[in-house]
């Protein structure tokens, strides 16, 4: 399975040019894809979603700052560099308000947009999102010491790089909790991905954990979020546990949860038609 040939356009920013995906009706209902940190890219994220929603919606999906099509890039891209490129694509395709879908890092800017900018989100879908998580003491002290060091978040991440059984192994026991219909592929990709942009954690994961509490936390104003929300979560999720994503649905007012059974963490690619149905129904009810 070749590549998506997705229409791409691009938005320059201070820290280098922005690669975003627009594909669908150009007056149709428009909805935001943002992609997970790491190992990853709108195109791996959302090759199976992307083609669906385009049917009868206008999918813009920007690749983050140092991934996909959006390398390279100068210096970090934390979390307000995040944000400031979520704002910058929906303003490049002229969009006041949209729908927004993200996916672990994704999730974690979709609930700050949804949060700092109200306006901007008409209903949102989180996917095992970040940004909602803690850890106990000395563990997140390690955790915290493990995103200082260059040797434990890039260097060793890094020993994958064209070695297709240790990135076999981690797309079937990090990403998946069970057999993808295109689990080869997701290798091919992410085996890609590596070689082109690294293999090592984000910026924004990277600087989301402080040394003695997270700096990125949404969990105290996930309340102020007021458009309709949809939580997915993988019940066998390694990286985020689903009993965090179970609390963070619990604090959002009339958000719905769906706990996929025998799912890992990147459902979208595991259990791509489920997920699109789900995805898909959500975004179109209450519609004519």
């Amino acid at each position: 399975m070749s590549a998506p040939d997705f229409h791409r356009e691009h938005v320059d920013l201070p820290g280098g040019r922005l690669s975003v995906i627009v594909e669908g009706p150009e007056n149709a209902p428009p909805v935001l894809l943002l992609s997970g940190g790491g190992v990853d890219s709108a195109t791996m994220s959302w090759r199976h979603l992307i083609p669906d929603l385009a049917r009868d919606h206008r999918v813009i999906a920007p690749d983050w700052p140092k991934q996909g099509q959006s390398a390279p890039w100068e210096g970090l891209a934390g979390h307000a560099v995040l944000q400031d490129c979520v704002l910058a694509a929906l303003d490049h395709v002229g969009i006041e308000r949209a729908a927004v879908v993200g996916m672990s890092q994704g999730g974690a800017m979709t609930l700050a947009t949804a949060i700092d900018h109200p306006d901007r989100v008409e209903r949102l879908v989180a996917i095992a999102p970040g940004g909602v998580l803690s850890f106990p003491p000395v563990y997140h002290q390690l955790l915290w010491l493990v995103s200082r060091s260059r040797l434990l978040n890039t260097t060793l991440p890094g020993m994958m790089v064209g070695d297709r059984k240790r990135v076999e192994s981690f797309v079937r026991t990090g990403l998946f909790a069970g057999p993808a219909p295109d689990q080869e592929q997701v290798v091919d990709e992410v085996m890609a991905e590596m070689d082109a942009n690294g293999a090592g954690s984000s910026d924004w994961q990277n600087a989301s954990i402080g040394p003695w509490r997270m700096n990125v936390d949404l969990r105290p104003r996930l309340g102020e979020i007021g458009c309709p929300a949809l939580f997915i979560q993988g019940d066998r999720d390694r990286g985020v546990k689903p009993a965090i994503t179970v609390a963070a649905a619990q604090a959002v007012a009339g958000a719905r949860l769906e706990l996929l059974a025998g799912q890992g963490h990147w459902v979208n690619r595991q259990s791509p038609a489920r997920v699109n149905r789900l995805v898909r129904d959500f975004l179109t009810e209450g519609g004519d």
